[in-house]
Order: structure tokens, then C-alpha cells, then sequence
């Protein structure tokens, strides 16, 4: 693939449409979002979502007063996230997604879930992003992690409030290693000239060997490595340190649509394609 192909060259030269959300419905689709943040170190309680959907769009939220997901481990960082799946060990372990400090034990036990973990495709976002000075949005790809070392990450995006102006902002995009010793750290903030409380498309191809970074269609930056196992969601809107009075509450992260490409593959040697099946019963629960 050549550095200069479009998103859209890139969509028709091989992949297929595998799952679209444009928040349409009433109620958010439980069966491929989870709405709580890493629930096994903390709890489905101080972990749940703040949300609501509005006339097809979803409106991430941290609220006024909401108490940290955390506290324990994360001090007053407040979060509302989902994600496409959840896997941890018993109380008490360390075994979980995202084991983000070495003093993390998992507080309350998960019923495993893989409600899309797919590996390799294409993957969009139409979102417009807040640009308080306290405030990140994102959306990442983590390992499943049902083998510790299957724990890498990609930044599909992610914008820090205090990077964005009216004709510009950073969006960091790439790679983590965390606990796979086959990935390197390869991260970087670019530079772009657009406002991103409007909305704009982030976009990543996540292939063998490679991770490809699109904005409004346009390459930004591409990695030459990439994770090689099944990776889950994180969308989410997160706000650091103290909480300021009442009167610019709530925080918006406002999702217009995500959109999730498998290859296409036409040689029997290709790489696996799509995503993983999910077989477990919980992934099929109503309120997994």
C-alpha cells in the first residue's frame, strides 16, 4: 500500500464492512458494549459509564461530583469508558486487561466477555472532541489478553484538552508495548491543522507488519510493526485532578459513528481476518 492512498482507496482495496454503530437506537447495543472501564480493578460501580444517546449520536460524559473510578490506584481520575470486552483472573490475582500499576489486584470478578475482538481490519471514528484543559478523549485497541504477553496497545487517537486551539490540535497516535516483548514504543503527537470540537474521522489499518493512522481520510502516520492477536475497544473520556464548580459540567466526548472493516482476503495463506467469534455465554447477555 502505497503512503499516499486515501482511507477510502485504502476500504476498497480490501475490506468489507464487518459492524457499524451510528447510535441510532434507543438504547446503547449492549451486546457489543460494555459500559464500565477496566471493572476488574476497581468495580462496575465506581467503573460505569456516564452516557446518554441523542438523535444519533453518543454523548460520553463525566458529570459534575462523579467519583473516581480508581481511587485506590488512580487518584481523582474520573472516567467514562466503553469497551467490546472484558477478561480477568479471580480476586485477589493480577491477572486482568490493562494491568496499569504493579499494585493492581482485581477487586471484583468479571464474568469473561468478547463482544468484538477482532484481529486486523479497518477501523473509523466520527467524533468531535472536548478541549477542556483537564480532559483527554481516545479511542484505543488493547489486547485481549488471555495470555499476558497479547497486551499491546494502538492509539487510534487520543487529544489531551490542553493540546487543542481553534486551528489546531495534537492527536497522539501508535503503538505500546506494555507486556509484548515483540512490540517496540512507538508514539508520537502530530500536528494538525483542524478543530477537533467539530467533527472529524480518525481512522486506523491495523494489518500484518504495519499500523496505518488516517484523519479525515488523510494518512498521518503509519508504524512499521503491529500487533499479531485479538484486540478489544476503548472509547473513552477521561478528566484528571480536581473538579472545578458545577457550572461547565457535564464534559462531552459526543461519538456520531464507529465503523469496523475485516479484510478481505482472497488468498487461503492470508493472515486470519475478522473478527473472533465470540463464544462464551456472557457475550451474548443482554447486560453482559
Amino acid at each position: 500500500m502505497s503512503r499516499d492512498q486515501s482511507l477510502a482507496e485504502t476500504i476498497s482495496g480490501g475490506y468489507e464492512l464487518d459492524w457499524e454503530d451510528d447510535f441510532s437506537g434507543p438504547r446503547l447495543d449492549r451486546s457489543r458494549w460494555l459500559p464500565y472501564y477496566l471493572p476488574q480493578w476497581s468495580s462496575r460501580e465506581l467503573s460505569a459509564a456516564r452516557y446518554r444517546l441523542e438523535t444519533g449520536r453518543l454523548e460520553l460524559l463525566i458529570e459534575h461530583r462523579q467519583p473516581p473510578w480508581c481511587p485506590q490506584l488512580d487518584g481523582e481520575t474520573r472516567v467514562s469508558s466503553l469497551q467490546t470486552g472484558v477478561f480477568a483472573g479471580p480476586v485477589g490475582s493480577g491477572v486482568g486487561q490493562h494491568r496499569f500499576r504493579r499494585e493492581a489486584l482485581v477487586r471484583e470478578a468479571q464474568r469473561t466477555a468478547r463482544l468484538y475482538t477482532p484481529r486486523y481490519g479497518l477501523f473509523a471514528l466520527r467524533a468531535r472532541l472536548p478541549d477542556e484543559p483537564n480532559v483527554m478523549a481516545a479511542l484505543w485497541m488493547i489486547g485481549y489478553e488471555d495470555q499476558p504477553e497479547r497486551s499491546a496497545e494502538i492509539c487510534v487517537c487520543e487529544v489531551f484538552g490542553r493540546e487543542v486551539e481553534p486551528d489546531h490540535a495534537i492527536v497522539g497516535v501508535g503503538v505500546h508495548p506494555f507486556g509484548d516483548a515483540t512490540i517496540e514504543d512507538d508514539f508520537a503527537k502530530v500536528r494538525l491543522a483542524i478543530d477537533v470540537r467539530e467533527l472529524h474521522e480518525y481512522a486506523a489499518e491495523w494489518a500484518p507488519g504495519h499500523v496505518q493512522f488516517f484523519v479525515d481520510g488523510r494518512p498521518v502516520r503509519r508504524v512499521e510493526q503491529s500487533p499479531a492477536y485479538p484486540m478489544q475497544f476503548m472509547l473513552g473520556i477521561y478528566e484528571f485532578g480536581p473538579q472545578s464548580d458545577g457550572r461547565d459540567y457535564p464534559k462531552r466526548f459526543v461519538v456520531e459513528s464507529f465503523r469496523a472493516y475485516r479484510p478481505a482476503f482472497t488468498s487461503a495463506a492470508a493472515p486470519e481476518a475478522a473478527r473472533t467469534a465470540a463464544t462464551d455465554p456472557s457475550s451474548k447477555r443482554s447486560d453482559p
